[in-house]
Protein backbone atom coordinates (compact mmCIF):
# COMPACT_ATOMS: atom_id res chain seq x y z
CA UNK A 1 0.00 0.00 0.00
CA UNK A 2 1.24 3.49 -0.83
CA UNK A 3 2.59 5.66 1.96
CA UNK A 4 0.04 8.03 3.54
CA UNK A 5 0.78 11.74 3.58
CA UNK A 6 -1.20 13.98 5.92
CA UNK A 7 -1.98 17.44 4.58
CA UNK A 8 -2.86 20.18 7.07
CA UNK A 9 -4.09 23.26 5.26
CA UNK A 10 -6.35 26.25 5.75
CA UNK A 11 -6.22 30.04 5.74
CA UNK A 12 -3.38 32.00 7.26
CA UNK A 13 -3.38 32.16 11.09
CA UNK A 14 -5.82 29.25 11.41
CA UNK A 15 -3.45 27.17 13.52
CA UNK A 16 -1.98 24.88 10.86
CA UNK A 17 1.54 24.85 12.29
CA UNK A 18 0.37 23.96 15.81
CA UNK A 19 -1.85 21.19 14.47
CA UNK A 20 0.92 19.76 12.29
CA UNK A 21 3.37 19.93 15.20
CA UNK A 22 0.99 18.00 17.44
CA UNK A 23 0.28 15.39 14.77
CA UNK A 24 3.98 14.96 14.05
CA UNK A 25 4.60 14.40 17.75
CA UNK A 26 1.90 11.73 17.91
CA UNK A 27 3.05 9.86 14.80
CA UNK A 28 6.81 10.42 14.78
CA UNK A 29 6.43 12.50 11.64
CA UNK A 30 8.18 15.29 9.77
CA UNK A 31 6.44 18.61 9.17
CA UNK A 32 7.08 19.64 5.55
CA UNK A 33 6.42 23.25 4.62
CA UNK A 34 3.74 23.93 1.98
CA UNK A 35 3.69 27.71 2.30
CA UNK A 36 5.48 29.74 -0.37
CA UNK A 37 6.65 32.59 1.85
CA UNK A 38 7.87 30.33 4.66
CA UNK A 39 10.34 28.81 2.21
CA UNK A 40 12.39 32.03 2.26
CA UNK A 41 15.07 32.66 4.84
CA UNK A 42 14.87 36.35 5.78
CA UNK A 43 11.49 36.67 7.53
CA UNK A 44 11.10 33.79 10.02
CA UNK A 45 9.03 35.93 12.42
CA UNK A 46 6.96 37.75 9.81
CA UNK A 47 6.04 34.52 8.01
CA UNK A 48 5.39 32.64 11.29
CA UNK A 49 7.96 29.92 10.69
CA UNK A 50 8.46 27.29 13.41
CA UNK A 51 10.56 28.47 16.33
CA UNK A 52 13.86 26.78 17.26
CA UNK A 53 12.04 25.12 20.16
CA UNK A 54 9.36 23.70 17.85
CA UNK A 55 11.99 22.46 15.40
CA UNK A 56 13.74 20.71 18.27
CA UNK A 57 10.54 18.83 19.17
CA UNK A 58 9.95 17.25 15.75
CA UNK A 59 11.78 17.35 12.39
CA UNK A 60 10.82 20.20 10.04
CA UNK A 61 11.71 20.55 6.37
CA UNK A 62 11.69 23.26 3.67
CA UNK A 63 11.47 26.21 6.07
CA UNK A 64 13.81 29.13 5.37
CA UNK A 65 15.80 27.32 2.69
CA UNK A 66 15.81 29.91 -0.12
CA UNK A 67 17.10 33.49 -0.37
CA UNK A 68 14.51 36.20 -1.04
CA UNK A 69 15.81 36.69 -4.57
CA UNK A 70 14.99 33.17 -5.81
CA UNK A 71 11.77 32.32 -7.59
CA UNK A 72 9.92 29.32 -6.22
CA UNK A 73 7.48 27.83 -8.70
CA UNK A 74 4.89 25.23 -7.83
CA UNK A 75 6.84 22.71 -9.92
CA UNK A 76 10.09 23.36 -8.08
CA UNK A 77 8.39 23.15 -4.69
CA UNK A 78 6.79 19.86 -5.77
CA UNK A 79 10.20 18.36 -6.48
CA UNK A 80 11.54 19.53 -3.12
CA UNK A 81 8.49 18.23 -1.27
CA UNK A 82 8.57 14.83 -2.97
CA UNK A 83 12.19 14.38 -1.89
CA UNK A 84 11.27 15.14 1.74
CA UNK A 85 8.20 12.90 1.65
CA UNK A 86 10.31 10.00 0.42
CA UNK A 87 12.67 10.40 3.40
CA UNK A 88 10.05 10.63 6.14
CA UNK A 89 8.21 7.64 7.64
CA UNK A 90 5.23 9.88 8.49
CA UNK A 91 5.22 13.04 6.33
CA UNK A 92 2.88 15.89 7.24
CA UNK A 93 2.50 18.72 4.73
CA UNK A 94 1.61 22.01 6.37
CA UNK A 95 0.70 25.22 4.60
CA UNK A 96 -1.89 27.32 2.86
CA UNK A 97 -0.45 27.59 -0.67
CA UNK A 98 -3.31 25.79 -2.36
CA UNK A 99 -1.79 25.79 -5.83
CA UNK A 100 1.33 24.06 -4.50
CA UNK A 101 -0.73 21.37 -2.82
CA UNK A 102 -2.87 20.79 -5.89
CA UNK A 103 0.25 20.56 -8.04
CA UNK A 104 1.69 17.92 -5.74
CA UNK A 105 -1.46 15.85 -5.33
CA UNK A 106 -2.83 16.03 -8.88
CA UNK A 107 0.34 16.46 -10.95
CA UNK A 108 1.64 19.26 -13.17
CA UNK A 109 2.27 19.78 -16.86
CA UNK A 110 5.87 19.29 -17.98
CA UNK A 111 6.69 22.85 -19.03
CA UNK A 112 10.34 23.05 -20.17
CA UNK A 113 12.75 25.19 -18.16
CA UNK A 114 12.84 28.82 -19.26
CA UNK A 115 16.24 30.51 -19.75
CA UNK A 116 16.98 33.14 -17.11
CA UNK A 117 17.57 35.82 -19.73
CA UNK A 118 13.99 35.45 -21.00
CA UNK A 119 12.64 35.90 -17.48
CA UNK A 120 14.84 38.95 -16.95
CA UNK A 121 13.67 40.45 -20.23
CA UNK A 122 10.02 39.79 -19.39
CA UNK A 123 10.41 41.54 -16.04
CA UNK A 124 12.13 44.47 -17.74
CA UNK A 125 9.29 44.66 -20.28
CA UNK A 126 6.71 44.77 -17.47
CA UNK A 127 8.52 47.74 -15.97
CA UNK A 128 8.99 49.51 -19.31
CA UNK A 129 5.56 48.91 -20.83
CA UNK A 130 3.44 49.06 -17.72
CA UNK A 131 0.93 46.47 -16.57
CA UNK A 132 -1.84 47.34 -19.04
CA UNK A 133 0.32 47.32 -22.17
CA UNK A 134 2.11 44.16 -21.08
CA UNK A 135 -1.25 42.49 -20.51
CA UNK A 136 -2.49 43.58 -23.94
CA UNK A 137 0.63 42.13 -25.57
CA UNK A 138 0.22 38.84 -23.73
CA UNK A 139 -3.44 38.68 -24.76
CA UNK A 140 -2.28 38.49 -28.37
CA UNK A 141 -0.43 35.23 -27.60
CA UNK A 142 -2.42 33.72 -24.73
CA UNK A 143 -5.87 35.31 -24.35
CA UNK A 144 -7.11 32.46 -22.15
CA UNK A 145 -4.48 33.02 -19.47
CA UNK A 146 -5.07 36.78 -19.52
CA UNK A 147 -8.76 36.25 -18.78
CA UNK A 148 -7.78 34.24 -15.70
CA UNK A 149 -5.16 36.63 -14.30
CA UNK A 150 -5.68 39.70 -12.15
CA UNK A 151 -4.47 42.82 -14.01
CA UNK A 152 -1.77 43.70 -11.48
CA UNK A 153 -0.32 40.21 -11.01
CA UNK A 154 3.18 40.84 -12.38
CA UNK A 155 4.65 37.46 -11.51
CA UNK A 156 2.01 35.37 -13.30
CA UNK A 157 1.86 37.65 -16.35
CA UNK A 158 5.64 37.49 -16.65
CA UNK A 159 5.53 33.71 -16.25
CA UNK A 160 2.96 33.36 -19.03
CA UNK A 161 4.98 35.58 -21.37
CA UNK A 162 8.29 33.84 -20.72
CA UNK A 163 6.70 30.43 -21.38
CA UNK A 164 5.18 31.43 -24.70
CA UNK A 165 8.45 33.06 -25.74
CA UNK A 166 10.54 30.04 -24.76
CA UNK A 167 8.26 27.29 -26.08
CA UNK A 168 6.10 28.89 -28.74
CA UNK A 169 3.04 27.56 -26.92
CA UNK A 170 0.71 29.44 -24.58
CA UNK A 171 0.95 28.62 -20.89
CA UNK A 172 -2.79 27.87 -20.91
CA UNK A 173 -2.13 25.04 -23.38
CA UNK A 174 0.66 23.58 -21.26
CA UNK A 175 -1.56 23.64 -18.19
CA UNK A 176 -4.09 21.38 -19.90
CA UNK A 177 -1.50 18.59 -20.05
CA UNK A 178 -1.63 17.16 -16.57
CA UNK A 179 1.32 15.11 -15.40
CA UNK A 180 1.19 12.03 -13.22
CA UNK A 181 0.00 12.56 -9.63
CA UNK A 182 2.33 11.81 -6.74
CA UNK A 183 2.41 8.08 -5.83
CA UNK A 184 1.06 8.53 -2.30
CA UNK A 185 -2.23 8.42 -0.43
CA UNK A 186 -3.11 11.93 0.70
CA UNK A 187 -5.40 12.62 3.65
CA UNK A 188 -6.29 16.29 3.66
CA UNK A 189 -7.37 18.16 6.77
CA UNK A 190 -8.84 21.61 6.15
CA UNK A 191 -8.94 24.00 9.09
CA UNK A 192 -12.02 26.17 8.58
CA UNK A 193 -12.42 28.61 11.48
CA UNK A 194 -15.29 30.99 12.01
CA UNK A 195 -14.71 34.32 10.29
CA UNK A 196 -14.78 36.41 13.47
CA UNK A 197 -12.38 34.08 15.26
CA UNK A 198 -9.92 34.21 12.37
CA UNK A 199 -10.10 38.00 12.00
CA UNK A 200 -9.27 38.45 15.68
CA UNK A 201 -6.49 35.90 15.52
CA UNK A 202 -4.87 37.61 12.51
CA UNK A 203 -4.75 40.90 14.40
CA UNK A 204 -3.42 39.30 17.59
CA UNK A 205 -0.74 37.38 15.72
CA UNK A 206 0.53 40.47 13.93
CA UNK A 207 0.72 42.37 17.21
CA UNK A 208 2.67 39.52 18.79
CA UNK A 209 5.10 39.69 15.87
CA UNK A 210 5.58 43.40 16.50
CA UNK A 211 6.35 42.64 20.15
CA UNK A 212 8.87 39.93 19.28
CA UNK A 213 11.26 41.58 16.88
CA UNK A 214 9.56 41.71 13.50
CA UNK A 215 10.47 45.38 13.02
CA UNK A 216 14.15 44.61 13.44
CA UNK A 217 13.84 41.59 11.16
CA UNK A 218 12.20 43.53 8.33
CA UNK A 219 14.45 46.56 8.85
CA UNK A 220 17.52 44.38 8.31
CA UNK A 221 16.19 43.45 4.86
CA UNK A 222 15.10 47.02 4.09
CA UNK A 223 18.59 48.33 4.84
CA UNK A 224 20.04 45.97 2.23
CA UNK A 225 18.14 47.93 -0.48
CA UNK A 226 16.69 44.75 -2.01
CA UNK A 227 15.47 44.56 -5.57
CA UNK A 228 11.70 45.22 -5.47
CA UNK A 229 11.18 42.29 -7.86
CA UNK A 230 12.46 39.70 -5.37
CA UNK A 231 9.61 37.20 -4.86
CA UNK A 232 10.23 36.81 -1.13
CA UNK A 233 9.41 40.47 -0.51
CA UNK A 234 5.72 39.65 -1.01
CA UNK A 235 5.51 38.29 2.54
CA UNK A 236 2.42 39.77 4.18
CA UNK A 237 3.39 42.83 6.19
CA UNK A 238 6.72 43.46 4.46
CA UNK A 239 5.46 46.04 1.91
CA UNK A 240 3.61 47.99 4.61
CA UNK A 241 6.58 47.99 6.99
CA UNK A 242 8.86 49.07 4.14
CA UNK A 243 6.54 52.06 3.65
CA UNK A 244 6.85 52.81 7.36
CA UNK A 245 10.65 52.77 7.11
CA UNK A 246 10.47 55.14 4.13
CA UNK A 247 8.37 57.55 6.18
CA UNK A 248 5.26 57.09 4.03
CA UNK A 249 3.14 55.62 6.85
CA UNK A 250 3.03 55.77 10.61
CA UNK A 251 3.59 52.45 12.32
CA UNK A 252 -0.05 52.35 13.42
CA UNK A 253 -1.22 52.89 9.84
CA UNK A 254 1.21 50.31 8.45
CA UNK A 255 0.00 47.85 11.06
CA UNK A 256 -3.66 48.37 10.19
CA UNK A 257 -3.13 48.14 6.43
CA UNK A 258 -1.10 44.95 6.87
CA UNK A 259 -3.80 43.37 9.04
CA UNK A 260 -6.49 44.34 6.52
CA UNK A 261 -4.47 42.82 3.65
CA UNK A 262 -3.90 39.60 5.58
CA UNK A 263 -7.61 39.31 6.36
CA UNK A 264 -8.42 39.80 2.67
CA UNK A 265 -5.89 37.13 1.77
CA UNK A 266 -7.43 34.69 4.26
CA UNK A 267 -10.82 35.29 2.69
CA UNK A 268 -9.42 34.55 -0.78
CA UNK A 269 -7.81 31.38 0.55
CA UNK A 270 -11.09 30.09 1.93
CA UNK A 271 -12.81 30.81 -1.39
CA UNK A 272 -10.12 28.81 -3.17
CA UNK A 273 -10.38 25.91 -0.73
CA UNK A 274 -14.16 25.76 -1.12
CA UNK A 275 -13.93 25.55 -4.91
CA UNK A 276 -10.65 23.74 -5.55
CA UNK A 277 -10.10 21.36 -2.64
CA UNK A 278 -11.92 18.20 -1.61
CA UNK A 279 -10.76 17.63 1.97
CA UNK A 280 -11.15 14.38 3.85
CA UNK A 281 -11.80 16.28 7.10
CA UNK A 282 -13.02 19.82 7.77
CA UNK A 283 -12.25 20.97 11.31
CA UNK A 284 -12.87 24.10 13.31
CA UNK A 285 -9.60 24.89 15.15
CA UNK A 286 -11.50 26.86 17.78
CA UNK A 287 -13.39 23.79 18.98
CA UNK A 288 -12.24 21.73 21.94
CA UNK A 289 -10.04 18.72 21.23
CA UNK A 290 -10.37 19.25 17.51
CA UNK A 291 -7.14 17.31 16.94
CA UNK A 292 -8.71 14.20 18.45
CA UNK A 293 -11.72 14.64 16.21
CA UNK A 294 -9.74 14.89 12.99
CA UNK A 295 -7.95 11.63 13.72
CA UNK A 296 -11.12 9.58 14.15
Amino acid sequence: MAKQVLVVTGPTASGKSAAALALAGRHGGTVINADAMQTYDAFPILTAQPTPEERARVPHALYGVLPLSETLSAARWRDLALAEIAESPAPILCGGSGLYLRTLIQGISAIPAVPAELRDQANADWQALGAEAFRDRLAGRDPEIVRRLKPGDRQRHVRAWEVVQATGRPLSDWQKEQGAPAPYRFRTILLAPDRGWLRARIETRFDVMLQHGVLEEVRAVFDRHPDPKWPGLKAHGAPELFRFFRGELTLDKARQIAIDHIRQYAKRQMTWFRHQLTPDVVANPASEKFLDKIET
